[in-house]
């Protein structure tokens, strides 16, 4: 699997991951690029069946979680701080669990060590197989954003919505089944990196008692909670970036003494 990605920032910065949402391609993360860059290399990607990176059939999280090794390892990356919302922080988690030897810091956004319900995750999977993906799109909105910021920002919203109905449909619902498969609850208590957890006070998809439990398990680690729904990147980009780049700099001071 070749994930297509971007790199952005001055060469030789600490590299930052970003990894981006079911749903979604590495443009979620254009809100990030201008602060982060101004201090750090950032690596953007499309995950498996996503934007301009190409299906490969049936996928689990360690797979995904492996594509993204793979391409560390192409650019000659030895580590990288990490950050992932929603799909993207459960790779995150899986990464920071069974692969620590590869990352400096994990900033989780947005989600948990189990998201949602199987039954469900396999439900839509199924129906976009065979209906398409109007259906999951036209409902997107109402899960990834507040109605405050349905009502006010509908321009920031509707290029990912019709990205998101453009999508390949077998691609989205093999990511589909793998969060159905992922469940790292019992896991996630041996994770020892630095840990940022951001979640917003408005989300119904990974709520902020989710963000209180992965805080609970992981010691050591931080809660954030932002004034957004679920997309909180997008939704208070200002918070998040606040929070991210504050933590960020704390482990690169940390590095450094």
């Amino acid at each position: 699997m070749t994930l297509h990605y971007q790199l952005d920032g001055p060469e030789g910065a600490p590299v930052v991951v970003l990894s981006n949402s079911l749903g979604t391609t590495l443009s979620l993360w254009e809100p990030q690029l201008a602060a982060l860059t101004a201090r750090f290399r950032v690596l953007r990607y499309d995950t498996h069946g996503h934007g301009q990176t190409a299906k490969k059939g049936r996928v689990t999280l360690s797979q995904l979680a492996g594509d993204l090794l793979t391409l560390l390892d192409s650019l000659n990356i030895k580590k990288a701080h990490f950050c992932g919302i929603s799909m993207g922080g459960l790779t995150g988690l899986w990464l920071a669990r069974f692969a620590p030897h590869r990352l400096l810091s994990v900033t989780i956004a947005n989600s948990a060590a189990k998201i949602g319900e199987p039954a469900g995750w396999l439900d839509r999977a199924r129906s976009v197989r065979e209906e398409g993906m109007t259906t999951v799109a036209a409902g997107a909105a109402q899960r990834w954003f507040s109605e405050a910021f349905r009502h006010r920002s509908p321009q920031l919203i509707e290029p990912l919505i019709d990205q998101l109905a453009r999508s390949d449909a077998e691609g989205y619902a093999a990511c589909c089944e793998a969060l159905a498969e992922a469940d790292l609850r019992h896991e996630i208590k041996a994770i020892t990196l630095p840990l940022l957890v951001i979640a917003g006070e408005q989300d119904p998809v990974t709520t902020v008692a989710d963000g209180e439990f992965l805080q609970q398990q992981v010691a050591g680690s931080q809660l954030t909670i932002v004034p957004a729904s679920h997309l909180s990147n997008v939704e208070a980009p200002q918070a998040f970036n606040d929070a991210l780049i504050a933590f960020l700099l704390s482990q690169e001071a940390r590095y450094a003494g």
